[in-house]
Order: C-alpha cells, then sequence, then structure tokens
C-alpha cells in the first residue's frame, strides 16, 4: 500500500506518530531515540521512520511547514495508514511576559488565520483542541520526572512573517502562549478523522524580546521536549 506521498507498505508505520516539521528533525529522532528505526518514507524527501522507544513502536515522519503540508501527511496517515495518535514536536514563538526560552509548551487549543478547519465546518469557527487523553498523558508525565510544563493556548498563523505591528500584542491580550504554523489545522483533521492529536513545542525564540536560542541550546531544548514525549507514551 502507498499513498501520493507516503510509500511506506501496510503495516510499516506504528499506530502512533511522531510530527516533527523537518524532516532531518525526524531522521535525528529515529537515529538518537528510537531502536531498531527503519526507513518507511522518502517521497518528496520527507522522511520517515518506525522503530522502537523501551518496546513501544512508534513512527516518526516529518510533515513540512505549515497546515496545508502538515494536513497531506497526517490525513494520509490516518485514513490509509491506520494512525490513532498524532503529536507534533516542534519548536514555537513565545508570547507574554511569562514565557522564556527553552519552556515546554503544551498547546491546549489552537486559534488561527487560516480558513482550513473553516472549509471543513461550514465556514464557521471550529474550536482546534487536543486530545486531552494525550494532553493529560503528558503533563502527569512531567510532574512524575519534575519537568516544568506550560499548557495554554498557541495561534497557528499562514504568515511566518507578519505584516501587522499590532499582531503579537493582540494575541498576548487574549493570553496566547506561543505561535507556530500547523496546530489548529492538525487538531481540526483529527477530529474529523477521529484520531487523537497533540502539539508539543520548545520555545525557540520570544517574539516581543528579539531572544533567540543558539543552535546548541535548540537541540538540548528540543531533546528534553522529545524525550518527555516518549516517556509519556510509554507510561500511557
Amino acid at each position: 500500500m502507498s499513498t501520493p506521498h507516503i510509500e511506506a507498505p501496510a503495516g510499516a508505520i506504528a499506530d502512533t506518530v511522531l510530527l516533527p516539521g523537518d524532516p532531518l528533525r525526524a531522521r535525528h529522532i529515529a537515529q538518537t531515540l528510537l531502536e531498531k528505526a527503519e526507513p518507511i518514507n522518502a517521497v518528496r524527501n520527507m522522511l520517515g521512520y518506525t522503530g522502537y522507544f523501551r518496546g513501544r513502536r512508534l513512527s516518526v515522519m516529518g510533515t513540512g511547514m505549515g497546515i496545508p503540508s502538515c494536513a497531506i501527511y497526517a490525513t494520509e496517515l490516518a485514513r490509509f495508514y491506520g494512525v490513532k495518535r498524532m503529536l507534533r514536536v516542534g519548536t514555537c514563538g513565545g508570547i507574554g511576559p511569562e514565557v522564556v526560552l527553552g519552556d515546554i509548551l503544551l498547546a491546549q487549543g489552537a486559534s488561527t488565520d487560516s480558513r482550513f478547519n473553516r472549509l471543513h465546518f461550514a465556514d464557521q469557527d471550529f474550536a482546534a483542541t487536543a486530545s486531552f487523553a494525550l494532553l493529560r498523558g503528558v503533563v502527569e508525565t512531567g510532574e512524575r520526572l519534575g519537568v516544568a510544563l506550560r499548557v495554554g493556548g498557541v495561534f497557528s498563523t499562514d504568515c511566518f512573517y507578519p505584516g501587522d505591528p499590532a499582531f503579537h500584542q493582540r494575541l498576548q491580550s487574549h493570553g496566547i502562549l506561543g505561535v507556530e504554523m500547523e496546530s489548529a489545522g492538525l487538531y481540526g483533521l483529527a477530529a474529523r478523522e477521529g484520531v487523537q492529536a497533540l502539539s508539543v513545542l520548545t520555545v525557540s525564540d520570544h517574539l516581543q524580546r528579539d531572544q533567540h536560542l543558539s543552535a546548541a541550546e535548540r537541540e538540548r531544548g528540543l531533546g528534553r521536549m522529545l524525550r518527555l514525549v516518549l516517556e509519556s507514551l510509554v507510561a500511557g
């Protein structure tokens, strides 16, 4: 079995998939955190792998940037490969005075300027929220391991470079903690396809303070976040 964008045969993809935006990040996760990882996809260089973490079979595959690209892969994984849980693992830009670089942010809900969910919801607003089971699992694992977390709303934008000077302040006034480009679409798609979804994000930049993690700090922060996610999956 294959799809227009995934060349994996039937049964090659686990029922739980980690979804980093960067396909090279997917390869790095497979090589450094999974055991017995085997490649499952290289179509358009969107790399994917299946392996094991402490005996739990998991897959990891890149999605590209933005809701449209992420939705292609998430839809095919759900409809044609029987995937039941999708966890976006990536970075975001921080918003607000309490958010600091390196924070791990769990996207409880995702607002957006995209029309992706409206196109499937009679042009009405859809409350794009995470799967409670996945959210609770990561929160409980964080508490058990002593890892501080922030749980709240994010904003999924179609515009990497915003043109509105009031954009960040408006998000802060609504309690938004981070800005990224995929979660609202992933959550809406997951609801329609009957699967679970959660975005777990490392704050790599602060959008109001012009602060940025170094390459080494980013690597450590992502590694810490990924290990937390993996521990939550084997504990569940």
